[in-house]
């Protein structure tokens, strides 16, 4: 025994010779680092696990450099610290990670976006939607928190031995380095990536590409330094000669192009509804024999029915649908514009209607505070919210008031309005995660019993029946005669993460991410009087371009609109708050940088005809973040 640990230490001996490197020291360096070093493996294996989920066929693994990056940094700051406290600090810094990527991905998985600080102002408007938000939740995204419980007993019975000689140098020397290695791997990756995509750190325009990028914790760093410096940035008065591009960019996309159905609609009402979460995969289409909507698809064939209309919601998602369909602005960069730009004057489709004295009021069962709606309805000009409080609460199905009553109420306040008047109603009941199967009565989904693409079928074929008795009564009495009526849907009904069930009914093999997009559709019709002008409009178009198309039938002017009137333009431009976009011929995928022919399926190069149409696209995204974000229609409104 002796003779082996002679050998032990001669070889020991040899090695400091060599190397110049005392074993003992060294081990008692990891001894004295093990919860940095366990900490670090921690988080990065909780990260990549998160990126992995939010984008599994995409999640580069390039990005282990700048996760590892920016936990090194993170670190860094508690080397600083004596190692007993440093354990406790680093173990609730531990739970805080978990917690942010739990929330994240919940979050994902109802918005397919990462949440910002903007969005955090409003968690307050979840409360109204608790069973969609509990549905979102798997005991699964709890394992990010499994390794808490074996740490506890761990760091109870952890001995220090941190070795007290040169200790404020060789900590000093340790912040150093970590904190420079980190800044060092972090700032190449940024940089990488801003040099690919330019605008996207300071717009963050596509966020789920952003963070498989960096990494989650970059993301949300990058993410609170561009709230602070936008907050800073508004808070002063924009350039003149920024304000006057803005101006002249509107002038030129307010030019009318044409004047098919110029004014048929003055002095007619508008009645305008919003359907929840109908997607267009559901008209002209059968289960089991049956029609899902047979009462849409009886008046479509007697409107004029637009197919290629997508929806651009973001971070407000119902609310941004009302916001674009009203407002002709893109939803806000980050959370709802109904909630953080409510302070602000909008040249609205109800404020411009009101200029020719029209009565405008808007309906929906839900409670009047909900997505800051009480707030929002006047600032937009409308003269009467029949909300909650103003329904009589007889019947439940999903998150509310039932549609069938909430219609049938509607349609009795409708009558005693006076004329001309634009009403604008918000349906409720085919709200996600359509739990409330007995509600939707019995409609036979066969195979897809049970699963959540079959109880929203069940779901949106109930909204369908209630739609079609209000709507046939509007007809009945004769209402529709001096009215044009205007349906559309919000919003995606089937997230990503149940896309499979969406492509096995509708029988698509081999999908890709162009396949998915071209699902995101929704339907939008427009019935005139007599059932003129009925039939389909193939034009690629979005919730941005339904108030110029309005503007144009009902002769208001055009001022301050981003869109574009469907009725007379041969533009096929849809743009998306991710960046993705399309012209009706090429679709551009941004999270991927990838480049579709719609009518081959085929990707395609980029060429510098394509480059310049991106960039001038986001150009376009950021004009609306800059009349939101220093009011300018106030300002231009003033001049």
């Amino acid at each position: 025994m002796n003779n082996i640990r002679l050998k032990i230490n001669d070889i020991k001996l040899k090695i400091n010779d060599k190397f110049n490197i005392n074993i003992d020291d060294l081990i008692l360096h990891v001894k004295n680092n093990i919860d940095i070093i366990l900490f670090l493996i921690i988080i990065y294996v909780k990260v990549m696990h998160y990126g992995k989920q939010i984008s599994p066929e995409y999640f580069y693994s390039k990005v282990n450099r700048p996760i590892i990056a920016s936990i090194l940094i993170l670190v860094s700051f508690f080397t600083l610290f004596k190692q007993r406290r440093r354990i406790k600090l680093l173990f609730i810094l531990n739970i805080v990670i978990s917690l942010v990527l739990i929330s994240d991905i919940v979050y994902f998985r109802y918005y397919k976006d990462v949440i910002t600080v903007s969005a955090l102002k409003n968690v307050k408007l979840l409360t109204g939607v608790s069973s969609s938000v509990k549905s979102l939740i798997s005991i699964k995204d709890f394992l990010y928190l499994i390794d808490i419980v074996f740490l506890i007993p761990i760091i109870k019975r952890f001995e220090v031995v941190d070795n007290k000689k040169k200790v404020f140098f060789r900590k000093a020397a340790m912040f150093v380095a970590t904190l420079l290695i980190g800044v060092v791997m972090d700032t190449q990756s940024v940089y990488a990536v801003s040099k690919e995509q330019p605008t996207l750190i300071s717009s963050m325009s596509d966020r789920i590409y952003l963070t498989k990028m960096i990494g989650n914790i970059n993301f949300h760093v990058i993410d609170a330094y561009n709230y602070v410096s936008t907050s800073i940035k508004n808070s002063s008065k924009l350039s003149t000669a920024r304000e006057n591009e803005i101006k002249d960019f509107l002038v030129k996309n307010n030019q009318s192009t044409g004047t098919n159905l110029t004014g048929v609609g003055e002095g007619k009402n508008l009645i305008m509804i919003q359907v929840e979460a109908l997607q267009s995969f559901v008209i002209n289409q059968k289960i089991n024999g049956q029609e899902i909507t047979p009462n849409l698809n009886r008046w479509i064939n007697k409107s004029m029915y637009f197919d290629n209309y997508f929806y651009q919601v973001a971070g407000g998602n119902t609310s941004d649908a009302e916001f674009m369909s009203n407002n002709s602005l893109y939803p806000a960069e980050s959370g709802s514009a109904y909630y953080s730009y409510s302070g602000n004057a909008y040249n609205s489709l109800a404020n411009e209607l009101k200029s020719k004295q029209y009565y405008t009021a808007a309906f929906h069962g839900n409670n009047e505070g909900f997505w800051n709606r009480n707030v929002m309805y006047p600032v937009q000009g409308f003269d009467k919210f029949y909300g909650q409080h103003s329904f009589n609460i007889d019947e439940n199905v999903g998150l509310g008031l039932s549609d069938k009553s909430f219609l049938n109420q509607s349609f009795d306040k409708l009558k005693t309005l006076k004329q001309p008047y634009y009403s604008f109603l918000v349906t409720l009941s085919s709200h996600y995660p359509y739990d409330d199967t007995k509600g939707y009565g019995n409609f036979n989904v066969g195979q897809y019993e049970n699963t959540l693409l079959g109880n929203y079928l069940k779901g949106i074929h109930y909204t369908d029946e209630q739609l079609g008795v209000f709507l046939d009564k509007l007809e009945k009495e004769k209402i529709t005669d001096n009215s044009i009526v205007v349906l559309y849907g919000d919003h995606f009904a089937i997230p990503k993460d149940n896309a499979d069930e969406l492509y096995k009914f509708e029988k698509i093999s081999n999908a890709n991410d162009l396949t998915w997009e071209q699902y995101q559709k929704v339907p939008m019709l427009i019935h005139f009087p007599g059932d003129e002008n009925k039939g389909v409009n193939h034009t690629y178009s979005a919730q941005m371009d339904l108030y110029p198309t309005l503007a144009n039938i009902f002769n208001l002017p055009r001022q301050y609109m981003l869109g574009k009137d469907i009725l007379n333009s041969d533009s096929g431009k849809v743009i998306f708050r991710t960046g993705t976009f399309t012209d009706g011929k090429v679709f551009y995928i941004s999270w991927t940088n990838t480049y579709y022919d719609i009518k081959t399926g085929a990707q395609i190069p980029e060429t510098d005809t394509l480059k310049a149409q991106k960039e001038q696209y986001l150009k376009e995204l950021q004009y609306s973040d800059d009349i939101l974000n220093h009011n300018l229609i106030k300002d231009f409104k003033k001049k």
